[in-house]
């Protein structure tokens, strides 16, 4: 029981979509939320019946998205805060390094409206980076399309591990 439990809680936290909408067809009360569990146990004829035995704090956690340690809230949109990947553009630390980094922010920023820009001054270093990407490979396709559209900067850039703000909207 216990082992089902365990193998229940982690494919609901990992990805197995949690099936969170609006109960169709109105069969349930009104505004019920479903959840994986709630699925789970549902009695279907001609199928095998689930029970899941559970505390109930454990099936509250299940679908709050919007709150929790790694959770920051900016512009009424919710992050998770993650180890992720950026693409270093720019880092100088002569005296036209900050009019540089901000420089080449306004033409990413034009060229690529929807991409996150970070300048940041970590002494003595000006640094441009761009992206919140969860995987090495999200960030050297963005670093390829940067080469590609600003080759001059190519020889400057590549790809740093950082904490990185990922939408919660993205996974949902």
């Amino acid at each position: 029981m216990i082992r089902f439990f365990l193998i229940t809680l982690i494919a609901a936290i990992i990805g197995i979509p949690a099936v969170y909408a609006q109960d169709p067809a109105g069969a349930g009360q009104q505004g019920h939320t479903t959840t994986i569990f709630d699925e789970l146990t549902k009695s279907e004829p001609g199928k095998g019946e689930v029970t899941i035995d559970q505390p109930q704090a454990i099936r509250n956690m299940v679908g709050s998205r919007q709150s929790g340690m790694n959770v920051v809230t900016s512009d009424g949109r919710s992050f998770l805060r993650l180890q992720g990947y950026r693409v270093q553009v720019f880092t100088g630390n002569d005296r036209t390094a900050k009019d540089e980094a901000f420089r080449k922010e306004t033409e990413i920023k034009e060229a690529f409206p929807n991409l996150t820009t970070y300048v940041t001054f970590n002494a003595p270093f000006w640094r441009l980076r761009v992206g919140d990407y969860n995987s090495h490979e999200e960030a050297y396709f963005m670093q390829r399309q940067l080469s590609q559209a600003f080759p001059a900067y190519g020889k400057e850039m590549y790809i740093v591990r950082e904490e990185v703000r990922v939408p919660l909207d993205y996974y949902y």
